[in-house]
């Protein structure tokens, strides 16, 4: 039987998701506490990469189990993790569902503080805030919609076969008092690096070290910037992913738990 696990992560200590051959991964963790529950080995297919240090507050991953669960495997695997992976449901899918190949869209945050804060070192970046000019990197966030190749803000961009990706939507939400701001992108998918340069480079031009008409050149040409500039890891965060799936969706829509939290 295949199920699909909700999950979020704190990626501090991780590697990213993908299993490494000499560090801690987020799927080693998950695999190897399954695998002592259920008394089996497990392979957790997940619905796309992280970086090290990067977290997930809505992931998914599929998992094939031979038999019907005779206990709460969510509370037992809560019981078994690490404190900073959690699982919030395990639903039953169709034995062809996969979290990685069938997701339609993905969303990621990014979240920046504007003043040196110990509390918020791990979960989100600092950056001074208050030096940028919000109004320059809102006009590059509002052309991202506009283009679809991102090859140039693309860590290898000649593993792929196509460097296309639909952004459905960009914004950059700033508090009044500028000691906040998060940047939202939704697309059909991303590619290596692409939300950590972007963000980097956006970063560069409320700096006031790379114009408007430069950044947008790089979209155009698909000319890689001259120095690779990508934004600290800690500040991105998974945030959703959406699947055609109606028995998935009518789950999650029950489980108020992570909605009340994410």
């Amino acid at each position: 039987m295949r199920y699909f696990l909700h999950i979020a992560y704190n990626g501090t200590n991780y590697r990213g998701w993908q299993r490494q051959p000499t560090a801690i991964s987020v799927q080693q963790i998950l695999e190897e506490t399954i695998s002592k529950m259920i008394g089996e080995k497990t392979i957790c297919v997940g619905c796309g990469r992280t970086d090290a240090e990067v977290h997930a507050s809505k992931y998914f991953a599929h998992i094939e189990v031979d038999k019907v669960f005779d206990y709460d495997p969510v509370e037992r695997l809560n019981r078994m993790l690490p404190n900073d992976i959690a699982v919030f449901d395990c639903i039953e899918m169709p034995a062809r569902a996969h979290t990685q190949f069938d997701a339609t869209n993905r969303s990621y945050e990014y979240k920046m503080h504007g003043r040196k804060n110990p509390f918020l070192r791990e979960l989100s970046a600092y950056y001074p805030l208050s030096e940028l000019d919000f109004s320059e990197m809102q006009k590059v966030v509002a052309l991202l919609p506009k283009y679809e190749d991102y090859r140039a803000f693309c860590k290898t961009p000649d593993i792929y076969p196509t460097t296309i990706c639909k952004v459905k939507s960009a914004e950059l939400i700033v508090d009044d008092n500028r000691e906040y701001a998060i940047f939202r992108i939704t697309s059909n998918r991303f590619l290596r690096g692409m939300i950590r340069l972007l963000v980097g480079n956006m970063i560069l031009v409320g700096q006031g070290r790379m114009s408007f008409s430069t950044f947008e050149n790089h979209l155009k040409t698909g000319e890689s910037p001259r120095f690779y500039t990508a934004a600290h890891p800690q500040g991105l965060y998974l945030s959703d992913v959406q699947y055609p799936f109606e028995e998935l969706n009518a789950a999650l829509n029950k489980s108020i738990f992570p909605r009340l939290l994410f």
